[in-house]
């Protein structure tokens, strides 16, 4: 059964110990061959079955609303992609990716997993794709000079309180010590390009890019009939609306992370969202009041979300909001080979399935590719996959399509028990769209989030009731009925406990910095 089934007593995930879319292709089939390194990079295309439900059914007339980082919509694999958007950070503009964070380019990766168009074969040296883990280059870093190093670092300085705010240095000293510049220039010494994973400096699994090797989409598409190359989505039918937020610590533009969500997810109900497929989440089992009526207005709506489990490589050990909340479909991460991710995926009574969730490609921004790790990448394909099974099946409801999902997953070990890694098993796109043989939807089995409320806010009303439902996120708090408890976890909850996409830790949004800006600083270098 469900992960999140029959729970009367609450979510059971273990305690925190946390620390931190032109036209449709005329293609039916991707080609036998492809002349392109990253569409050859998509393995899980054929190995889950992928392929095989194009021959039904390729996502038409869905639509996926993408609450992440903003989308890139002129990215050439999401040309006529991105329908409408909207910013909830007061960062950004409609939907596009709000710079003022550390990864701007997730949620563009994120859109391009779920409903990439494809394009023409890329025109560059690359014949495929870098391993995982591979160096792309030596002695990079060794040539800057002394001016250029003091010019790193300035930036690196820059950044840091950016993120940390006035704690930043006693953070950097807690990781590398009172010498951090010395050691930092030592690790980016020893370093390529790739830099992610140096030994050392970062976990090469933990949403991070594998590779920054970012290879430039071709944009010479003389007649748009060949789609062979570049990124495609499970869904390259469906369409996508984005909304985008800014996560982090601290948001001088607006509202807090957990406000955004709230705002985020009704907006995209009321914008015609048919699955919300949210790669982000807390370090916190619970979650604050103020997404109930969000998430349930989701339900109402029949509106499916789906969101990734979190990565112990950024020190989760289990799930968090959104992930363990009644009727969400949550996505942890495997390997090639269809082992756990060690790294990039993390484990709960909240897990649903899991789907591929290493040596990942992803649309970057500046019309390029990259390699990356994480159930962040896990959960789109999953959204693609949803997508699918209601384009084949459009009289299910939000809950049979999940239903559909799970029941047709490959069981870990070929049995039926639930899996606290793996869930149901692993996604089988095929046999979720074509089976004829999926076990009869049965509601009762399924907790349910206003289930959960009638249960767990129980003193609420008393106290008023729905304070914490911001003004701009057009909420209506629920009828009056049984009275509801916050749960005490929310008071304590802060934004400290977001690290934004990826769910990083601060040892991750640390090294993502210091690489960032050393390789920004490096690529200007080059180009000057």
């Amino acid at each position: 059964m469900n992960g999140k089934i029959k729970q009367t007593g609450g979510l059971v995930a273990a305690a925190a110990l946390l620390t931190p879319l032109a036209s449709a292709p005329s293609v039916v089939n991707a080609p036998d061959a492809s002349a392109d390194a990253w569409r050859d990079a998509q393995y899980y295309l054929e190995d889950y079955g992928i392929e095989d439900a194009w021959d039904t059914t390729r996502g038409e007339d869905v639509t996926i609303a993408v609450l992440d980082t903003g989308v890139d919509a002129d990215h050439p694999t999401l040309e006529g992609v991105v329908v409408d958007g909207t910013d909830v950070s007061g960062a950004g503009d409609d939907g596009s990716p709000v710079e003022d964070q550390m990864a701007p380019w997730h949620g563009t990766s994120v859109a391009a997993l779920a409903a990439g168009r494809g394009h023409e074969p890329t025109d560059d040296e690359l014949e495929e794709a870098p391993e995982q883990g591979e160096d792309l280059g030596e002695g990079d870093y060794e040539d800057l000079t002394e001016e250029e190093w003091d010019e790193v670092f300035e930036e690196l300085e820059e950044e840091l309180e950016m993120i940390y705010g006035d704690e930043w240095e006693e953070i950097i000293e807690d990781m590398y010590g009172e010498n951090w510049r010395e050691e930092i220039r030592d690790d980016l010494e020893n370093m390529g390009t790739s830099g992610i994973t140096a030994e050392g400096v970062a976990p090469a699994s933990s949403d991070l890019l594998t590779s920054t090797s970012l290879i430039p989409a071709d944009d010479e598409d003389d007649d748009g009939d060949d789609d062979s190359g570049g990124l495609i989505g499970v869904a390259p039918e469906a369409d996508i609306l984005s909304a985008s937020l800014l996560l982090a610590d601290s948001n001088p533009h607006g509202s807090d992370a957990e406000e955004q969500i709230a705002e985020a997810v009704v907006w995209a109900v009321d914008n015609g969202a048919d699955i919300i497929n949210m790669s982000v989440g807390s370090g916190a089992v619970e979650w604050p009041e103020s997404w109930d009526d969000a998430f349930m207005h989701a339900a109402e709506n029949d509106v499916l979300v789906v969101a990734s489990a979190g990565n112990r490589g950024s020190g989760h050990m289990s799930a968090g909001a959104p992930a363990t909340i009644p009727g969400v479909l949550t996505v942890a991460g495997v390997d090639e080979d269809r082992n756990i991710s060690e790294d990039a995926s993390t484990q709960g009574i909240a897990i649903d399935l899991a789907a591929a969730g290493e040596r990942i490609p992803g649309a970057d921004l500046e019309d390029s590719y990259h390699l990356w790790d994480g159930t962040s990448a896990a959960a789109p394909i999953v959204a693609g996959a949803a997508a699918l099974v209601m384009a084949a099946h459009p009289d299910l409801s939000a809950p049979e399509v999940m239903h559909r999902l799970v029941s047709t997953a490959d069981p870990e070990n070929g049995d039926d028990e639930i899996d606290p890694e793996y869930g149901h098993g692993v996604l089988n796109v095929d046999q979720a769209v074509n089976s004829d043989d999926v076990p009869q939807f049965d509601e009762d089995e399924y907790d349910t989030l206003e289930e959960w409320i009638r249960v767990h806010r129980r003193d609420d009303d008393e106290a008023g009731g729905h304070e914490d439902i911001p003004e701009a996120s057009s909420v209506e708090a629920s009828p009056e009925g049984d009275p509801r408890e916050r749960p005490q976890a929310s008071e304590a909850s802060t934004v400290q406990d977001w690290a934004g996409p990826a769910v990083l830790g601060a040892a991750g949004l640390l090294t993502i910095a210091i690489i960032a800006v050393a390789a920004v600083h490096l690529s200007s270098r080059r180009k000057g």
